[in-house]
């Protein structure tokens, strides 16, 4: 048995059953496109979110490494502290140069006390020949 439909072919159906069925597809429409525009927000997030993952991952990777450059206030830093090791050398030096000294001086003031005592000697002999009493 075979069911024949033709251009025809009427059907009768109550209002309430057609409006109802016109209200159940646009509200299925309506569904159908809010999901799919939900669906495509977040896959647009979710691309988003992965470009800066992976800006994020390849930043934390190469800034340590220096392969992304320096802020200037680092470079200025970098200029800072090698200016101080140059007077911390000069610095130095001068401290070494000073230690030499300090062992020049305690040898000067050993030679100066040795003259003070000689020269006292001689004034004493000088006192004792000037008095008649010689030796």
């Amino acid at each position: 048995m075979t069911m024949k439909i033709s251009e025809e072919a009427k059907v009768q159906m109550p209002m309430k059953t057609v409006a109802s069925l016109i209200a159940m597809v646009a509200i299925g429409t309506w569904a159908f496109f809010g999901i799919q525009e939900k669906l495509n927000r977040q896959s647009t997030q979710l691309k988003i979110m992965e470009k800066d993952l992976v800006e994020n991952t390849e930043f934390r990777i190469k800034w340590p490494r220096g392969l992304l450059g320096s802020l200037p206030a680092d470079s200025e830093q970098f200029m800072l502290i090698e200016e101080l090791y140059k007077q911390t050398d000069k610095h130095q030096s001068r401290i070494d140069s000073m230690l030499h000294n300090e062992v020049n001086i305690k040898a000067l003031e050993k030679a100066v006390d040795k003259l003070q005592k000689d020269v006292e000697k001689l004034k004493d002999k000088q006192r004792e020949f000037g008095n008649g009493n010689s030796h």
